[in-house]
């Protein structure tokens, strides 16, 4: 059982760092020293994909973390 769960936690660890990597580059910090004057309102197609994925697979993560702590 916790093979199982350690092989759930390490995929679950590489597709949210896949996540977080493809997503949109001109959000992070360097929109702050004035790069990316854009301004988005809504996430559409691709990218709320990405971003929704990523909090199904982190809140995933946690939850099976939380469960290997009470199995283990």
């Amino acid at each position: 059982m916790t093979q199982q769960i350690g092989m759930i936690t390490v995929f679950l660890s590489v597709l949210i760092i896949t996540l977080i990597l493809i997503q949109n580059k001109g959000a992070g910090l360097s929109s702050t020293f004035g790069g990316g004057s854009e301004v988005y309102l809504t996430k559409r197609g691709m990218e709320k994909w990405v971003i929704n994925g990523t909090i199904v697979a982190i809140t995933l993560f946690v939850v099976v973390r939380i469960t290997a702590f009470y199995i283990g």
